[in-house]
Parts: C-alpha cells; sequence; structure tokens
C-alpha cells in the first residue's frame, strides 16, 4: 500500500484531507456510527465513533471530534461476518495479504453488523484492488510513468 500511496493520486489528498476535518464534517459518507474495534492479542475493545467513504474507515474519538484518529485504506480488504468469543459476531476486514493487519470490528448487534459489512463492500467495490492499480500501472509505457 506504501508504494501505491507515494503516487501522487488525487484519492491520497481527499483522504489526508477528510481525516482532518470533523466526522460531521465529512460530506455523503456512506456509512457511519459507533463501533468497536477489537484487539484479538489483547482481548482489548475500543470503541469509535465511524465514518465510511470512499473505501476509507476513518475513526474518531467521538461525535464531536476536530480530526479522525486515524483510518483504514480498505482497497483491496475482503470482509466478512465472523463468530467471536468476545461478541457474538464481528465484522472481519482481511487484507489483501498477509504482511497486512486483519481488522475486527463489532457494532451494537448484528443487525449493524450487516448493514455495516454491506456498505464497507460496496464502498471497496467503488475502487479498483490495490494489486490490480498497481499492476496496470506497471503495465503502462514507460513515458507515461515516469514521476
Amino acid at each position: 500500500i506504501l508504494t501505491y500511496l507515494k503516487m501522487n493520486h488525487v484519492w491520497v489528498d481527499v483522504t489526508r484531507h477528510n481525516a482532518s476535518l470533523p466526522p460531521l464534517a465529512i460530506k455523503n459518507p456512506e456509512c457511519l456510527g459507533l463501533l468497536h474495534q477489537i484487539d484479538k492479542n489483547k482481548n482489548v475493545c475500543m470503541q469509535h465513533y465511524c465514518i465510511l467513504k470512499d473505501g476509507c474507515l476513518y475513526f474518531y474519538a467521538g461525535m464531536r471530534s476536530t480530526h479522525a484518529l486515524g483510518g483504514i485504506y480498505l482497497h483491496g480488504y475482503s470482509v466478512s461476518e465472523q463468530s467471536s468469543l468476545l461478541k457474538s459476531s464481528v465484522i472481519e476486514m482481511k487484507p489483501p495479504s498477509e504482511e497486512f493487519k486483519t481488522f475486527y470490528l463489532s457494532a451494537e448487534n448484528t443487525a449493524e453488523n450487516k448493514r455495516w459489512i454491506s456498505a464497507i463492500t460496496m464502498s471497496i467495490s467503488k475502487w479498483l484492488p490495490l494489486h490490480q492499480a498497481i499492476h496496470d500501472f506497471m503495465r503502462r509505457p514507460l513515458e507515461e510513468t515516469r514521476m
């Protein structure tokens, strides 16, 4: 992902800009609400106010935050519902490669998890998978790929 993000791409600038905004200032979010981020190694749950926009999930301390604490670029990720010891069901966001982290999130109930999974799946599908974008970039004639 880092190689891809170093490319001068308008999407990267937009997501950086969005991360600097309060959550309610992001226009037309695809999904928003409270999610618990689960760290399976530490058996810890952290609640965040989350905004999904253009294949990126932004995490905020709360609805009144001035900027995002962080975010996950979801390009190339697969999303599914899994059972868990901590919660009845969780949202598993699996990266395209094992070098990246798998994320586990949970909403307040199963119906909310399904709403988030549907929204995340739709948001990811709007964008080329990372490996496809890199593959397409690498196949261009040399003149087009010079920075």
